[in-house]
């Protein structure tokens, strides 16, 4: 139920505005380009927030750096995923003697049987959906398997679910770059999680039947990973290993969101020197002046009108 009320509002809203950019021929209208300009300012304010708490030293930062040039020069829906599980060595050899947080014990009514279970089925279906796709002539589990292993992958914050959703989608010419960048600016103005972005994307698809399976796929991994994890969180907490693997994980996706903020971001939204004298002040408004995301977003529409109509 708190999941519902946390995400219901936010689903209703982004598949509103699906059906609202399907039903009419606005793709191309100035607000439209104004929300992209939108999402290339809150995808640099949330780099710059997480470079200051995630890349503070040159270690990771190098490690932030490598994976940005490598996603951007080898652009595939495997690169994260790879450099992800590279960072995650790399973190657990070097930085688990780094000072992790602090915690306290937990008792929570999950069994270890039951946990074990929600971490069976979380690997399964990582692993498992991607061998049975071939066989799928329908395409849902391959639909089902990219919002899912994007839901297993985002680590840091909830921005890093645009370049791992864009690489699945775009390349392979489901979503065009347009569609796909003024979907993210307008998620920025809903409440809820940034997740109920893959409402959007099910309905600009494949209808409402695909905003229901792109919703479940994208969450089901946070549900059975909480669950899963829960009996054991005292321990893993503790562990410097698991603490080393993340530092390095969360580095590495800060690089991601860095490569993600240049492309699709920058090379489809900034066109024109207006365009950066607009996301210029839509950032002063958000890093400086503090103002809330939903006024930035009705300010960058409002400033693609005007500069349309120049």
């Amino acid at each position: 139920m708190a999941w519902l009320g946390f995400t219901l509002p936010s689903v209703i809203a982004l598949v509103l505005f699906a059906f609202l950019l399907q039903g009419f021929d606005i793709s191309s209208t100035g607000w439209i380009h104004g929300l992209k300009i939108v999402a290339v300012a809150i995808v640099a304010q949330a780099i710059l927030g997480m470079g200051q708490k995630l890349t503070p030293d040159r270690y990771r930062a190098t490690i932030a750096i490598f994976t940005a040039a490598a996603t951007l020069v080898w652009p595939t829906a495997f690169t994260p995923i790879l450099f992800i599980v590279i960072a995650g060595m790399i973190g657990m050899i070097y930085f688990r003697k780094m000072t992790g947080i602090n915690t306290v014990d937990l008792s929570v009514p999950v069994s270890r049987k039951l946990a074990i279970i929600c971490l069976a089925t979380f690997f399964g279906i990582l692993v498992l959906l991607p061998l049975l796709t071939p066989f799928d002539r329908s395409g849902w589990l391959l639909f089902f398997d990219s919002f899912y292993r994007s839901g297993s992958l985002v680590f840091g914050g909830g921005h890093v679910v645009l370049p791992l959703l864009e690489r699945e989608f775009v390349p392979a010419g489901l979503m065009n770059k347009s569609d796909f960048l003024a979907g993210y600016g307008a998620a920025q103005a809903v409440p809820g999680p940034l997740f109920t972005f893959a409402s959007y994307l099910g309905v600009m698809m494949s209808g409402v039947p695909g905003a229901l399976v792109a919703t479940i796929a994208i969450f089901l991994p946070a549900f059975l990973l909480t669950v899963g994890a829960l009996p054991f969180w005292n321990s893993l907490c503790k562990s410097s290993k698991i603490q080393g693997a993340l530092i390095g994980i969360n580095a590495a996706v800060v690089g991601i969101l860095l490569a993600s903020l240049y492309d699709p971001l920058w090379t489809t939204a900034i066109l024109t020197p207006v365009d950066f004298a607009l996301v210029c002040m839509l950032f002063l408004m958000l890093v400086f002046w503090k103002v809330p995301p939903w006024i930035v977003v009705a300010a960058g529409a409002a400033g693609g009108t005007i500069m349309n109509l120049l």
